[in-house]
């Protein structure tokens, strides 16, 4: 706490902050969780900060709504062989301080990046060798080994040759607005830039205004103290608030993926039919209609629907408890005194302490007792939630992928060389054919070559049931009835606040 307290004491400093300025008149008040951690886009992997970087900061590409890059401030992006990449960028493209964006600020952002003495978001450069001008709009990235995702990781905020690291600088993007003051877990002014150069913003500014409860999310909401918030108003609140009909609801299909993983390497669960079994008991419907109120849809798997490389013809679980007992028996797993109180065996599930999480762990439990599964469910906060599970410490857990964009979040979930801490396969899965059609996919090639890859693995990832998939999240914004302008991407980013504006009173 003492040292978060020093890195915001002297981000005030530096930002001559003493206190938080009201936001100008015309200003859109937007409703955060948290507050921003830095500034700067390169250290900072928060939602919050990354929310502010969208509105501050330009990328070379951005993501399309069908999870492709797209060129942004990069006019276009060529792969003349499979190690190389050439970024040619726009020109007059302008940072907050007049200065124009040329080849020296994209160089200077991507070497800090794979600096192994910069502390910041290096990890998923380890591929990339190295980043040169060619000439003052031209740059080559070259990789030590091909990667077909490569490009993902160039929705990365650029910052200004020379600037500086660290949050205690004063931020210089050349995004569609200019930090005015950030007063820490309380509010962060910002004011449009109107060189920006996809045009000025519609609205005088926008105000993040930081309010922790959820509750009083929906209260701000109600007294027109907050103008919008997204996704983070609470499913239950949202349905009051539609039921009122004083103010305005946008929805949109999102990226986020909620799951049950399962340890394979656990006597019980290490039988696909036991696992079968556990999916076709739970009640994935019920979730989404009642917990989630409507605000979800049944998963399927990891990898989104909206994607490009969406495998729709996989394996997918229907609520059939008669099913699941069917499966349980021929796992050797009888039910001792048929509808009687004795279970077939016992499993623990590690949840968080969100309420909502707490309220779906109960459910679970419910449906797996139906079908003679005694579950026994733990919840604590998230960090140890994430411990437990990179260690393996757990039978059944529950937890959220966050803003899944590119296929190759496979890689990191399900082949067998990224366990914890080298990647995401908490559950220790194994599938060499599995690994296989993953590494091909990697490698540069036809996009339609690529998808029928990706594809495959994921047919052979939902027979194996490493997961229990549950629901993708739906993405909504709550405003006053005022508000216009309101779009929502599949990863719900802000960018779309530049174009958000209210409608002049008559």
């Amino acid at each position: 706490m003492f040292l978060r307290a020093a890195i915001v004491a002297a981000l005030l400093l530096a930002l001559g902050c003493t206190s938080a300025p009201p936001a100008p008149p015309g200003s859109i008040v937007v409703g955060m969780t948290n507050s921003a951690l830095d500034m700067d886009p390169r250290v900072a992997g928060d939602e919050a900060s990354q929310k502010v970087h969208q509105l501050v900061y330009s990328s070379l590409v951005q993501i399309d709504d069908k999870l492709r890059i797209v060129p942004d401030v990069a006019e276009s992006l060529e792969q003349p062989d499979s190690l190389t990449y050439v970024a040619r960028l726009r020109k007059g493209v302008l940072f907050h301080n007049g200065r124009e964006l040329t080849s020296a600020d994209v160089v200077y952002t991507f070497r800090s990046l794979i600096d192994p003495d910069f502390r910041g978001r290096t990890g998923a450069y380890r591929l990339l060798g190295a980043v040169d001008a060619i000439d003052s709009h031209t740059v080559k990235f070259t990789l030590k080994e091909p990667f077909a995702s490569f490009p993902i990781n160039l929705v990365m905020g650029i910052v200004q040759d020379g600037s500086g690291v660290g949050p205690a600088r004063m931020p210089i993007g050349t995004g569609p607005y200019k930090l005015t003051s950030f007063a820490a877990d309380d509010r962060i002014v910002l004011s449009p830039f109107p060189e920006h150069y996809k045009g000025a913003p519609k609205n005088n500014g926008i105000l993040l205004k930081v309010v922790p409860d959820d509750t009083m999310r929906g209260l701000e909401l109600r007294k027109g103290t907050v103008d919008i918030v997204v996704n983070d108003v609470a499913p239950d609140i949202v349905a009051q608030l539609r039921n009122e009909g004083h103010l305005k609801l946008v929805t949109a299909p999102g990226t986020d993926y909620a799951y049950m993983g399962m340890n394979l390497r656990d006597p019980i669960l290490s039988r696909v039919e036991v696992r079968k079994a556990i999916g076709f008991a739970i009640d994935r419907g019920a979730i989404v209609q009642h917990l989630r109120r409507g605000l979800a849809t049944p998963a399927v798997g990891i990898v989104p629907p909206m994607s490009w490389a969406f495998a729709s013809d996989v394996f997918e679980f229907r609520h059939d408890p008669a099913e699941a007992r069917r499966l349980l028996d021929q796992a050797g797993y009888p039910d001792p005194d048929g509808d009687g109180p004795r279970p077939r065996f016992a499993l623990t599930i590690k949840t968080s302490t969100s309420e909502v999480y707490r309220t779906q762990a109960a459910v679970i439990q419910h449906d797996l007792a139906q079908v003679g599964i005694h579950l026994d469910v733990r919840s604590s906060e998230l960090p140890t939630l994430l411990s437990d599970a990179a260690r393996g410490n757990f039978q059944l857990y529950t937890l959220q992928f966050v803003g899944v964009t590119d296929p190759d979040m496979l890689r990191r979930v399900y082949h067998s060389r990224q366990a914890p801490p080298a990647g995401l396969n908490r559950v220790f899965y194994v599938n060499p054919q599995v690994d296989g059609l993953i590494e091909q996919a990697a490698l540069p090639g036809d996009d339609d070559e690529r998808r029928a890859l990706y594809v495959r693995a994921q047919q052979l990832i939902a027979d194996d049931v490493p997961y229990i998939p549950l629901w993708y999240r739906i993405n909504v914004a709550v405003s006053q009835a005022d508000i216009h302008g309101v779009t929502l991407s599949p990863i719900a980013d802000f960018a779309f606040l530049k174009d958000v504006y209210r409608e002049p009173t008559r």
